[in-house]
């Protein structure tokens, strides 16, 4: 079978009070649509963990200690042709110094 990647879904993590925020930014940028329809996102709830080292500059918590934080996993598609915009885009709007990002690549129901 030969595949041809066209679209790509892409998973973030976000605190509550940035999530409208990022959604709106990507969305404007071109991402979240599918077929006849724009803004499609999905969001859950959850807790993330990690721990700054001495080099950071956390948007949350402090340097070597562990932290949890209430976040949103949000995810959404996007074309191919957009990933570097919408990845660009999303990063200026997110507030952690470094977002946990995830891009995963979609095969269409035609490919099959």
């Amino acid at each position: 079978m030969n595949f041809n990647i066209k679209r790509v879904k892409i998973f973030v993590t976000t605190p509550k009070e940035n999530l409208i925020e990022i959604r709106d930014a990507v969305c404007r940028a071109g991402a979240g649509i599918i077929g006849e329809y724009s803004y499609c996102t999905f969001n859950m709830n959850g807790v993330g963990t990690f721990i700054p080292n001495s080099k950071a500059n956390p948007y949350i918590g402090k340097a070597n200690e562990l932290e949890f934080v209430d976040e949103y996993k949000l995810e959404f598609v996007c074309e191919i042709e957009k990933v570097k915009n919408v990845i660009s885009v999303l990063r200026k709007a997110h507030p952690y110094e470094e977002p946990a990002i995830d891009i995963i690549p979609l095969l269409d129901e035609c490919d099959f």
